[in-house]
């Protein structure tokens, strides 16, 4: 359990957060490979979120993902490009959470992934949060903790 302290600091820049899903991009679950795979490359992202067209989250997908399915023993087959769909190649297990404000959760999360999709009680994606954003906070709490809160160690 994070420290009560610690934990309202990091709180103070709760804003910081979730990045909210209008500045996310994402790709819909209907798209072609393809299409998914320009996205990906021109945003120069690793990983997107997928959605479906009532903006419910489906999945993430990533290039790595795109690659393996185009993979065959001699050659990379690019016609499955536009073949197959995002739905044929997304990730659907990865973690998603409902609080973004959820640190400790969170931090456990970001461990094993550069971000978690947020979304609704009923399942509309919200936005994410980021490894990157969480970890920029930490830091600023650990470096301006003592100015805050006196410290003063306890009795052995």
């Amino acid at each position: 359990m994070i420290e009560k302290h610690l934990q309202e600091m990091l709180l103070r820049r709760r804003d910081k957060f979730m990045i909210p899903a209008s500045l996310v991009a994402t790709v819909n679950v209907n798209n072609s490979l393809g299409h998914a795979f320009l996205v990906l490359t021109k945003d120069r992202y690793a990983k997107i979120i997928v959605v479906d067209n009532e903006n419910l989250y489906r999945g993430q997908l990533s290039l790595a993902m795109i690659t393996d399915r185009l993979l065959e023993t001699d050659r990379i087959n690019v016609e499955k490009l536009n073949e197959l769909t995002v739905a044929d190649v997304m990730q659907t297990d990865a973690p998603v959470i409902q609080d973004p404000f959820a640190i400790e959760k969170n931090l456990h999360l970001l461990l094993d992934q550069s971000f978690l999709a947020v979304v609704n009680k009923d399942g509309i994606f919200c936005g994410i949060v980021t490894r990157r954003e969480l970890l920029k906070t930490v830091n600023y709490t650990l470096h301006n903790f003592g100015e805050t809160y006196k410290i003063t160690p306890k009795n052995k």
